[in-house]
């Protein structure tokens, strides 16, 4: 057992996929003598070497063209796109070509392939280099889409998507990265479509992701230690494939819904989980589900204003007795 930061945790979990396939490569820009702009792949390229760790072009274009190539012919990549909000430049690969190759081909053609990428706000990076945009992916058709919150998750969930035949979006989130967990030797494989209650409780069920899963933790500690109030978190994890299940008899048991979202409040993730709670246990709930979301605004590069934007564990904490008071 050891203790890893969230980024040296990147760095295992695909070493780990490389020594165990020779058809796994990684490409990307910096990745490689640099060690990656967060320093998340640190050790890839004196270890594996040129071939199989390639610095790229600054074209995000490239990138995914390269994989996707890479992946139609037999081999693994995992392709880093630097910032997630640099999606929106190589966005037909991901919207329109590797996530249909298998439907289109009937199957002939698979796109195994990893897009990881540094997601999320918290660095004052400014309203171009810190969205967070797991709904952008998550609805394709086609992609898979994970957002894990600890740096086990991390390795466990790289493993289920390097070796899953369909291709896997993989958000980091940036204020995560220099975060540490303790993390068991020997290979860590997880499973893609899992959530993870990572606080029991009876009163209410909070649906969090990432960054806002240690946040909501932080908000349960306060609600119990100051109010009484005992609140159950789940970490979704993935977002496609959905762990419905877990969250459909969490809320049978605490019968109150909230979640906690990065993403700007129009078209989040909650709003999907939403919707299916009322669509599936809707006389499961004693009151009317809550997201706590960011505005629907650019997010600020000034520290106090960005962090005015994200929710903290203040405002969920807050959000949540209030709910249950009012």
């Amino acid at each position: 057992m050891a203790e890893l930061t969230y980024r040296d945790a990147v760095a295992r979990g695909i070493a780990q996929e490389m020594e165990r396939d020779n058809d796994v490569v990684f490409l990307g820009e910096d990745i490689g003598k640099a060690g990656g702009v967060f320093k998340a792949t640190v050790g890839l390229y004196e270890k594996f070497g040129p071939l199989r760790v390639r610095d790229t072009p600054i074209s995000e274009q490239a990138i995914l063209g390269a994989a996707m190539g890479a992946a139609m012919t037999g081999l693994k990549p995992i392709a880093e796109i630097m910032f997630s909000d640099f999606f929106a430049v190589c966005f037909d690969y991901i919207a329109n070509e590797f996530p249909k190759s298998r439907y289109m081909t009937n199957g002939q053609v698979k796109c195994p392939l990893v897009v990881r990428t540094g997601n999320g706000a918290g660095s004052r990076f400014g309203a171009q280099h810190s969205q967070s945009i797991e709904n952008w992916a998550m609805m394709i058709p086609g992609l898979k889409v994970v957002a894990p919150s600890t740096p086990l998750d991390v390795i466990g969930l790289m493993a289920a998507a390097v070796r899953d035949p369909d291709p896997v979006i993989f958000f980091e989130h940036k204020s995560l990265y220099a975060t540490k967990g303790e993390v068991p030797d020997g290979e860590i494989v997880d499973t893609l479509g899992t959530a993870k209650i990572v606080r029991p409780g009876k009163d209410a069920t909070i649906l969090a992701l990432a960054l806002m899963v240690p946040r909501a933790l932080e908000a349960a500690e306060r609600l119990k230690a100051e109010h009484g109030i005992d609140v159950e978190v789940i970490d979704l994890r993935s977002l496609v494939p959905l762990d419905t299940q877990t969250v459909l008899a969490s809320v049978a048991r605490t019968h109150r819904l909230f979640t906690v979202e990065e993403n700007p409040r129009l078209c989040g993730w909650g709003a999907e989980l939403v919707s299916i709670v009322a669509d599936e246990a809707f006389y499961d709930l004693d009151g009317p589900p809550v997201r706590i979301t960011t505005p629907h605004i650019p997010l600020p590069a000034a520290d106090i204003l960005e962090d005015l934007a994200l929710p903290n564990a203040e405002r969920i904490a807050d959000r949540v007795r209030r709910s249950l008071e009012g």
